[in-house]
């Protein structure tokens, strides 16, 4: 079992019991240290001082278990305006928001198309894009279903 799925697995009722949602976790080495990042969300956003809270709750579950051989240092965040789609979970959550997604390859001649999302199947996505875009894979009224295993970013579009 992966580090991270090791560490979801042992905090998650944790995070849950406090109201929040345990959307990532990431294990990576940054300058030299590694770094336990959790991910956490709820509706209205994340503060920092609920950040603090998380991390004071899943710290002492933590050094319990053990679950890591070197040492770390624990990170709690909120996932962030422009945070990728990376897990089913994150797909569900943005549907009937506006998204941005790039692909690795081009699919009826371009790689990037913008929109908003109408549904995930785990398989496919679906968006309706922007009026008077005209695409030309799998299209219907404007709707434009793409490739899950196609997709090389998906994230929320951001406009200021």
């Amino acid at each position: 079992m992966k580090t991270t799925q090791r560490v979801e697995e042992l905090v998650k009722d944790t995070v849950e019991a406090l109201g929040f949602e345990l959307c990532d976790v990431e294990f990576l080495k940054e300058y030299g240290s590694w770094v336990l990042t959790l991910y956490i969300d709820k509706p209205g956003g994340v503060t920092i001082d609920e950040c603090e809270q998380v991390s004071k709750a899943v710290d002492p579950i933590l050094d319990e278990t053990d679950p890591i051989e070197q040492a770390y240092y624990l990170s709690v965040s909120s996932l962030g305006l422009d945070r990728p789609l990376k897990k089913d979970r994150d797909y569900e959550r943005n549907i009937g928001r506006r998204v941005e997604v790039k692909l690795f390859a081009p699919a009826g001649g371009r790689k990037e198309f913008a929109g908003e999302l109408l549904s995930f199947d785990g398989e496919t996505v679906r968006i309706q894009t922007d009026t008077g875009e005209t695409v030309r894979i799998r299209t219907e009224d404007g709707e434009t279903t793409l490739e899950r295993k196609g997709i090389a970013l998906a994230k929320p579009e951001l406009k200021f």
